[in-house]
């Protein structure tokens, strides 16, 4: 059940996590490190429109990569910048750096996978020249 308010819908942690596909437990693994503060009813956590922006957010900011400290900066400037400025600058400084990185993975893995080809056409050699 959400619960209403008159200026927005109100989420429960179960309802929150159904949404987004992740467990209650992941949702409260981001409130511990600050990333999300969710409002309280009585004994019971809500979490706003806001708060299910900033996990969407957080989610893909982890499925791209980011550290959840570079997350959380990026979250923050949203309090601190209205225009965004500094919030787009920082993201693109981000997402060069992120770039950067997945492109050398990817330079890594290429020299391996090379690697790995040479040697398995050596030990094919063998297996065949031993059967000969």
């Amino acid at each position: 059940m959400t619960f209403s308010s008159a200026s927005a819908d109100l989420y429960s942690v179960t309802e929150l996590a159904e949404e987004l596909g992740i467990t209650p437990r992941a949702i409260r693994f981001y409130e511990t490190k600050g990333l999300i503060k969710p409002r309280r009813a009585g004994t019971t956590r809500v979490y706003t429109y806001r708060d299910r922006a900033r996990m969407q957010l957080i989610l893909r900011g982890k499925r791209l990569g980011f550290s959840l400290a570079d997350i959380k900066e990026y979250l923050d400037m949203y309090d601190v910048d209205p225009s965004r400025a500094k919030q787009v600058k920082l993201l693109l400084e981000k997402v060069d750096r992120r770039i950067g990185e997945l492109e050398q993975q990817r330079e890594d893995l290429e020299t391996t996978l090379a690697e790995l080809d040479e040697m398995r056409q050596q030990c094919v050699a063998k297996v065949e020249g031993a059967t000969q």
